[in-house]
């Protein structure tokens, strides 16, 4: 997909939008698919198959000619990568237009451009691949969170954010020349106090809310189940209860996909899915295996199968997410007697 030539590029109206539409191009379809990539200060839009281009600023100075200008294109789908936040306004402001749109991840987006032989990188190319994406691959639009979801999910972020820098001041405290000691302890002691009150924040922040209270008793009630696995799936799993056992095993990333090709037949093993929702189930479920009955019985038949223990803990992991789902789905409590069937 060459970039267009110089003499196509728009100039910059009074309100900071550039618009420009390519020559040669038939825009009378029955289906129209917008791609836009975000940065920091700017939003660049291609909208398919009209070859329609734009350019406004990342800020609400710039939302309201973009929503103007899609809301007359009434695309079929808006996609749009996950971009460390800087993506969270502008999908608020489409979606509260009504407008179809889709998050998608960085990573996914960037080998369908290989695909495409789209080995260049650019601003512009990537809006192009990214309504490429959109018409080909289609992905699900997802219905905006509400601010009590986005309110958890910072602060669920912040709370991680605090354990990793205290390991990470811990590390260094062990290898510092000893004048540095007296500052990094006290740096880890305030790291901690900050990490007790933020705990005492997500409590309230829980508890303010009848919707996540009642969420968070029913998975607390799970043996091996504690705040942070709690936390994180209320926050980052808003799919929680709404897929069946194969979809959630997959989303999560605990789903053991294939690796055959013709007479070779590969292990099976687990990859992508949300990587800080499978460390939390990981921790979780290292605690069941030793105080959950249904999953400690499982762990063992499977050791006791010939498994190796990794593999036997990944089942458990799958075996514990589809528990969870099921109870939330169903909204009955943890019974032991009944966990096997849940999960199925």
């Amino acid at each position: 997909m060459p970039e267009p030539k110089s003499s196509d590029h728009a100039r910059l109206g009074e309100r900071g939008v550039a618009v420009e539409s390519e020559s040669g191009k038939d825009g009378a379809m029955s289906e129209t698919w917008v791609g836009i990539d975000v940065s920091k200060e700017w939003l660049d839009v291609y909208v398919a198959p009209s070859s329609k281009r734009m350019r406004v600023r990342n800020d609400e100075s710039g939302f309201g000619p973009l929503t103007s200008e899609l809301k007359q294109a009434a695309p079929t789908l808006i996609v749009l990568e996950a971009s460390g936040g800087y993506q969270a306004a502008v999908v608020a402001a489409l979606s509260v237009e009504k407008l179809p749109v889709a998050v998608v991840n960085p990573r996914q987006v960037r080998d369908f451009a290989r695909g495409l032989n789209q080995l260049a990188k650019t601003d512009r190319l990537d809006a192009q691949v990214l309504a490429r994406f959109a018409e080909v691959v289609k992905p699900e639009p997802k219905p905006l969170r509400d601010e009590e979801t986005l309110l958890l999910e910072a602060l669920a972020t912040r709370r991680r954010q605090l354990v990793e820098m205290i390991t990470a001041e811990s590390n260094r405290l062990a290898q510092s020349a000893k004048p540095l000691r007296r500052e990094i302890q006290d740096h880890i002691d305030w790291l901690k106090r900050r990490l007790k009150d933020l705990n005492r924040e997500l409590d309230e922040a829980i508890r303010n809310s009848p919707v996540w209270r009642e969420k968070e008793d029913l998975l607390r009630g799970v043996p091996g189940v504690g705040r942070v696995l709690s936390v994180t799936l209320l926050s980052a799993v808003p799919e929680l209860g709404k897929l069946d056992r194969k979809e959630i095993a997959a989303l999560v990333g605990v789903a053991p996909l294939n690796r055959d090709s013709g007479k070779y037949v590969g292990k099976r093993s687990c990859w992508g899915g949300r990587a800080v929702v499978r460390g939390a189930l990981y921790m979780a479920t290292l605690s069941a295996t030793k105080h959950n009955p249904v999953i400690r019985d499982f762990y063992q038949r499977l050791c006791r199968a010939g498994k190796e223990k990794k593999t036997a803990l990944v089942a458990c992991m799958r075996k514990l997410i589809t528990i969870l789902n099921a109870m939330m789905r169903s909204g009955h409590s943890w019974q032991p007697a009944l966990a096997t069937a849940r999960a199925t």
